[in-house]
């Protein structure tokens, strides 16, 4: 494996593993949950032991806030994979900066 993994992998994983649309609801409430979650173990510096423990920390908590993000994705039906430019051509012409944003990255 080379360490890459796409958006479209992503939301397509968390797909077949957890999506029921009827909780998007819910899916939000836990992004809410997981977001907090991250400010503490960012604020406490938070990160992985010598033995690769990854509970309760800035990495773990920042994969749940992306999951639970992708998870409402999915429900709404959202290939972020397509949104994801857009946004950004839209960003870049109200807060340009120096690096442009490249497809196929």
């Amino acid at each position: 494996m080379d360490g890459r993994i796409s958006i479209a992998y992503l939301q397509s994983y968390i797909k077949s593993k957890d999506c029921r649309p009827e909780l998007a609801k819910d899916y939000f409430l836990k992004l809410a949950e997981e977001t907090g979650e991250l400010a503490r173990a960012m604020r406490k510096g938070l990160r992985p032991g010598p033995d690769g423990d990854i509970r309760e920390t800035v990495d773990e908590e920042l994969w749940d806030v992306m999951y639970y993000a992708l998870a409402i994705a999915n429900c709404c039906g959202i290939d972020m994979e397509s949104v994801i430019p857009k946004k950004e051509a839209f960003n870049n012409i109200r807060y340009p900066g120096p690096a442009p944003f490249e497809l196929d990255r």
